[in-house]
């Protein structure tokens, strides 16, 4: 027997909001992927046009619209700073050579755009995998990936790493000033390690097992930066990336 002014319209209602409130807080500290918010949408507009044939379920009706307004106004301006990035990548061209062809590219500036795309996907927190050939020659290993030699530079290195793309999963191979395969995939190291290494990590050494190429990470989780080299990882601090990077290409 209930002795409280509630009837069960407004029980049902208040276990509902609270139920609605809790499931929002949960996703809000999870990672929104796209397919996840244009699924969350639909059931907000579905759960709002249901809603709104019980008036009594006030207190749900108005979370439910709340969620709405601050769940859209979150996607807007995550949708607005990734179309500012992706608009940053081309508008970058002149500054970066991306017009020279690859013989014209000198040592320094290749240097210099390695260094430049390292900046800006460990600051960005952009998971990659950048492998530059030396000796051994790396065309097996690029089969069961995607040929696209394309010229070196800051943009291409971008959008092939920005999430979402079809390429942005495994490495680029570099040879030279050309990118030469995209999306290709390492067997990763069977050795135990010591610390948190995620699979990048793991790709990155073992391939650095079986070749002497210089093969560069960037974490998705901290955008912090790796260099493996036969069959060692080493962490490199962002401002010494460069010189550390130019004396592993030189070994």
């Amino acid at each position: 027997m209930f002795y409280l002014n509630f009837d069960t319209f407004e029980i049902v209602d208040i276990i509902l909001a609270s139920l609605i409130a809790i499931a929002f807080s949960f996703l809000c500290i999870k990672k929104i992927h796209n397919k996840t918010a244009v699924f969350t949408f639909l059931i907000l507009i579905t759960s709002l046009v249901v809603s709104s044939f019980f008036p009594k379920l006030k207190a749900t009706n108005n979370i439910l619209l709340a969620i709405f307004i601050i769940f859209s106004t979150i996607c807007f301006f995550i949708n607005i700073s990734s179309f500012r990035n992706i608009t940053n990548i081309f508008s970058r061209n002149k500054k970066h050579h991306i017009d020279k062809k690859p013989d014209e590219i000198t040592d320094d500036e290749k240097y210099k755009i390695i260094d430049e795309a390292i900046r800006i996907l460990s600051k960005t927190k952009t998971g990659a995998l950048l492998t530059f050939e030396k000796n051994n020659d790396l065309t097996e290993y690029m089969k069961n990936g995607s040929i696209i030699n394309s010229p070196l530079s800051i943009e291409i290195i971008q959008t092939i790493f920005y999430p979402g793309t079809r390429l942005h999963d495994g490495a680029i191979i570099i040879r030279g000033n050309i990118i030469v395969a995209a999306s290709v995939y390492y067997t990763p190291t069977t050795r135990a390690l010591t610390g948190k290494y995620g699979s990048r990590h793991r790709a990155a050494l073992g391939f650095s097992e079986e070749t002497d190429a210089v093969t560069i990470v960037v974490s998705e989780e901290t955008g912090r930066i790796s260099i493996a080299y036969k069959g060692k990882l080493e962490p490199v601090p962002q401002d010494q990336f460069l010189e550390i990077f130019k004396n592993y290409m030189q070994k």
